[in-house]
């Protein structure tokens, strides 16, 4: 147990959950647009055992994929690089993770919204189903990136568990902030970027230490609060969402 107490297992939660936290706004806001066309006397219970599965099952799928990664056999040779269970994990992770993150920005930035149709009804059980989709759907993203990051599976878990449980409590105060300062979402999409690089090329069994992926998180975090800072009256750009409300609104 030691090992989940040294200084780098530490930041490797504080990287994690942070990560966690920034990219999985977007879902508490689509949660909050489904559950709102409840009524409202559901409209918590829906919110809470959706939620609630829906971490149970992103824990699954986080155990499943780290139990693959630790497959080193190969499985297939092309050219010189043996293929095993770990290294086509990593590779198609990091694929994955380059484009998803790629695709992000270019919609935070250019994209077309999707307007919900606030006059729509679902049932409830349709609400938490959909709940569970969309986080399974959306957290792979973040799954992967806890697998390239953690030192154990027991820091990934925590990780997840601990975002989760912020957001769940705090989720319109974190997206508050993030609304004002949209950069820290770009930056978050841009340690994707590294971190999908940095799997794509474990894949080919290209090892890239840990501490200099959180060190250029850090010194990138460290620029973003001077600018903070330095520009306090500076009127931040609007970050297009995936999902707003027919009014252009979203009420958490």
């Amino acid at each position: 147990m030691e090992h989940l107490f040294t200084a780098s297992a530490l930041i490797s939660l504080l990287t994690l959950t942070t990560l966690e936290i920034v990219l999985g706004i977007d879902n508490i806001i689509f949660v909050a647009i489904l559950v709102g066309k409840l009524p409202a006397s559901m409209q918590d219970s829906a919110r809470k055992i959706g939620l609630t599965l829906a971490l149970v099952l992103r824990i699954l799928l986080l155990l499943v994929i780290a139990r693959l990664a630790q497959l080193t056999v190969p499985l297939f040779h092309i050219a010189q690089y043996g293929f095993s269970g770990r290294e086509i994990i990593m590779f198609c992770g990091g694929l994955f993770l380059i484009a998803k993150s790629t695709l992000e920005i270019h919609e935070k930035l250019e994209g077309a919204l999707e307007h919900e149709n606030p006059n729509k009804k679902v049932s409830y059980f349709g609400s938490i189903v959909q709940i569970i989709l969309l986080d399974l759907v959306f957290s792979l993203d973040s799954v992967i990136t806890a697998i390239g990051l953690g030192q154990s599976i027991e820091i990934m878990v925590a990780a997840v568990v601990i975002a989760v449980a912020i957001m769940f409590i705090t989720a319109k105060g974190v997206s508050a902030f993030i609304n004002r300062h949209p950069t820290i979402k770009m930056l978050a999409l841009s340690f994707l970027l590294m971190v999908g690089l940095m799997l794509f090329l474990e894949g080919f069994g290209i090892h890239i230490p840990k501490e200099f992926i959180y060190s250029a998180m850090a010194f990138s975090v460290f620029v973003e609060f001077l600018n903070m800072r330095l520009r306090k009256k500076t009127k931040p750009v609007h970050l297009k969402s995936r999902y707003e409300e027919a009014n252009g609104s979203i009420e958490e």
